[in-house]
């Protein structure tokens, strides 16, 4: 602010224009509240408070309002430019600064000097950051059920859990994943995601699953569901009834081969389900298939009849139990683009007829002078001066009456011995 201190019996008060408050920051940060990141579907633009103005009597303005953006745990931030991340807020309260507020302007009081004792201008405030951000989420998960659509996941879930995921005999019925916790005879508990159906191709995006193999990442076990009634689509014969199962079988580990290496090395529990569908015999043909083809853990159940659940669950506690913790080591960058840039490293350069003069603090010198003021004109330029800019023009090769651009604006060259200086115009479009 531009102001003055006008009182009774202070004679001479002058200038008493106070600072702008700085505006606000802008936060991420992890809660447990949250599951999905499908709140920025229908809001994807945010912005801290603006800092108020300064006032006379050397009152300065007070600060913006910080703005804190919530995210579900897992949350993975990247700079939408550079795709490098530069946070991975996986437990609850973690945060991160994305954004900082742009610095208040210097109020008339400021620029007092020897030489300018009554300055009548100010300092506006400088912009904020403005940055587009990505924000991936991976759930945080102690198991993943997998497997091919309609195997029985979300049914399974459904039993093992209070979770009450949408349940049909249609294929991808399940569109996002499902999160369940299954309690410990203890009294603990362990997350339960139900991954939304692979198919042959999931790994180079084909189906839902290439969207959701992520999810997967950072689960620890992985219950691999293969549904046995799908070998009576074939042929009821008993010899073939293997045929189709283990082929789904195949295909799943294929998927998590081809999307991730480190992926398919995670335990797996092998899980025959829908059994209450075949016969014994049918049971006893695939049970013997299986385990000659795989390593796993093998269990049969039937989710509808709770048949073989108990034995599944005290194999899954137990694994879990003799697990170390999941740890995905996430690259990540340290985070410049969220501050001020202070370098005072600046370019000049040609571009046809006119000359360029780039760099950060000569941006931000720029947005912070009044313009329609001759004496906050002179100052920059005399700042400029001292920087080296008119000497760099002059070894650029300017002349006296050449167009200079400068954040936006053009300036009429005009060698620093020969002074004073024009008010710049704002470039056109």
């Amino acid at each position: 602010m531009v102001a003055w201190r006008r009182e009774k019996y202070v004679p001479h008060g002058g200038p008493a224009g106070g600072d702008g408050g700085r505006g606000g920051n802008v936060y991420l940060e992890a809660t447990d509240s949250l599951n999905t990141l499908l709140d920025f579907k229908y809001r994807s633009i945010f912005k801290a408070g603006d800092g108020d103005k300064g006032r006379s009597k050397n009152q300065h303005g007070k600060g913006g309002e910080d703005i804190v953006i919530h995210v579900p745990c897992g949350t993975i931030v990247r700079d939408a430019e550079t795709q490098q991340a530069i946070a991975d807020l996986t437990i609850a309260g973690d945060r991160v600064l994305v954004a900082t507020g742009g610095r208040g302007g210097r109020g008339n009081a400021r620029f007092v000097s020897s030489v300018r004792q009554s300055p009548q201008f100010s300092e506006p405030g400088e912009p904020g950051i403005e940055r587009e951000l990505e924000l991936e989420l991976k759930l945080i998960a102690d198991v993943g059920i997998i497997g091919l659509p309609n195997a029985g996941k979300s049914t399974l879930i459904s039993v093992i859990s209070a979770a009450k995921p949408k349940i049909a005999d249609y294929p991808f019925t399940t569109l996002t994943p499902n999160l369940g916790v299954v309690r410990k005879p203890s009294g603990d508990g362990i997350i339960v995601a139900d991954i939304p159906g692979l198919i042959e191709g999931a790994s180079a995006g084909a189906g839902l699953g290439h969207e959701f193999l992520r999810h997967v990442e950072r689960t620890r076990v992985l219950l691999h569901l293969v549904d046995v009634s799908a070998g009576l689509l074939a042929e009821d014969a008993q010899e073939d009834v293997t045929t189709l199962p283990l082929q789904h079988y195949v295909t799943i580990n294929q998927e998590l081969e081809q999307y991730s290496p480190r992926l398919a090395k995670k335990p797996q529990i092998l899980v025959l389900s829908k059994t209450d569908s075949v016969s014994e015999e049918q049971l006893d043909a695939l049970t013997k298939a299986f385990q000659a083809r795989s390593e796993a853990p093998l269990y049969t159940v039937s989710s509808i009849t709770r048949q073989g659940l108990e034995a599944l669950l005290s194999c899954l506690f137990e694994t879990l139990d003799n697990l170390p913790p999941e740890e995905e080591v996430v690259e990540v960058v340290p985070d410049i683009k969220a501050f001020d840039n202070d370098d005072s490293h600046f370019e000049v350069y040609r571009s046809h007829k006119n000359f360029v003069v780039e760099g950060g603090k000569v941006d931000r010198l720029v947005g912070v002078t009044d313009m329609r003021n001759s004496m906050a004109v002179h100052r920059l330029m005399n700042i400029l001066k001292a920087m080296g800019v008119f000497e760099a023009l002059k070894k650029e090769g300017a002349e006296p009456g050449d167009t200079v651009l400068m954040s936006g604006l053009e300036f009429e060259y005009v060698p620093e011995e020969d002074g004073p200086y024009d008010t710049p115009r704002r470039r056109n479009p």
